[in-house]
């Protein structure tokens, strides 16, 4: 007991104190963004996720949030220990993997499927990007390519957006500046009243995931003569977030090793399914020479929002090394501009 005490006082006199991860009896609190709720699919794979953690001896209550800015804030202000939330929302956090939704720069799920085996692979090269300030990216799963919905087929090809209104995150500094960019008027918006606004016509243009088609009723703002671009503008992803002093030693390992090898194929999965609610006449193609013009207008803009720090340096190369890996013909392999 003297030593004991001995040991407080001294540690408290030399101003110290010791952060511990959560002991076997603490729970930890997980809080996940699913815009459909306790029923949705990500909060159904994150109860599998902490069935498997309570074997890691990690016991997570968790809660669902239909408001991501909600559960954002509760894990900045420290009422979540961990949270499952998009990773355009988590650039905020960490610019590394929140710059995994960058515009068109992971062109489709194989590319995207490699990346996260990287990403889950503990390269010593890689593995300290994902820590930032108290925050660590401690697992990725996809969530769909995003695709741009629009009420008119005519709007079908990019000179056709010009004086078009579209909603955009108000906390995607890319999507307003891509969006005036081709002439296109940005509506701040967030993840809670986007297809709202789509649906109910206050604007043209609006960008999602193939699950939203049916999840937030798209259909209803494409209307009879509405359609779905067929160009993929970027991978939404969800990306588990934790305030890593919370962690036990190891976990976060663990954690991103798991989500990929047991988590990922099964959201990818359910991203796959959402195609089939979609009948081919919905979808407007792009032919081969647009598709060219789009790539190309992609990478400027990429490049642009580097140069302005809103997507990470680091991140790009890998991403085009993963394009290039895939794809040796692509003209950006032969140069060096990411």
């Amino acid at each position: 007991m003297r030593i004991s005490r001995f040991l407080s006082v001294a540690v408290a006199a030399l101003g110290l104190s010791f952060t511990s991860p959560a002991s076997a009896n603490e729970q930890l609190r997980l809080c996940v963004f699913d815009i459909i709720g306790s029923s949705g699919d990500v909060f159904n794979l994150m109860r599998d996720y902490r069935t498997a953690a309570l074997g890691e001896g990690v016991d997570f209550r968790m809660r669902a949030f239909t408001d991501e800015n909600i559960a954002y804030e509760e894990l900045t202000g420290g009422q979540c220990d961990v949270a499952a939330i998009t990773g355009i929302r988590g650039r905020q956090l960490n610019s590394y993997t929140g710059s995994l939704d960058s515009i068109g720069a992971i062109p489709n799920y194989d590319a995207l499927r490699m990346v996260v085996q990287v990403l889950s692979s503990e390269n010593p090269r890689i593995t300290p990007n994902l820590r930032n300030g108290p925050y660590e990216v401690i697992g990725i799963a996809p969530m769909g390519a995003a695709y741009l919905f629009v009420k008119d087929q005519s709007i079908n090809n990019v000179n056709a957006l010009a004086g078009k209104s579209i909603a955009v995150m108000e906390y995607d500094v890319a999507q307003g500046r891509m969006a005036s960019r081709v002439g296109m008027s940005p509506v701040m918006s967030d993840i809670t009243n986007f297809s709202g606004r789509f649906n109910n016509h206050s604007v043209d243009i609006c960008f999602a995931p193939m699950a939203a088609y049916s999840a937030l009723e798209l259909y209803r703002g494409m209307g009879p003569d509405g359609g779905i671009v067929d160009y993929t503008l970027g991978q939404l992803t969800v990306q588990l977030i934790a305030r890593h002093d919370k962690l036990p030693e190891g976990f976060a390992a663990w954690s991103r090793k798991y989500m990929f090898e047991n988590l990922y194929d099964r959201a990818q999965a359910v991203v796959d399914n959402a195609y089939n609610d979609v009948s081919d006449d919905r979808w407007i193609r792009v032919s081969e020479d647009d598709t060219m013009r789009y790539d190309e207008m992609m990478r400027e803009a990429r490049i642009d929002l580097t140069e302005q720090g809103v997507y990470n340096r680091e991140m790009m190369s890998l991403l085009r090394n993963i394009r290039c890996r895939l794809d040796g013909s692509r003209s950006e392999c032969s140069e060096n501009l990411e």
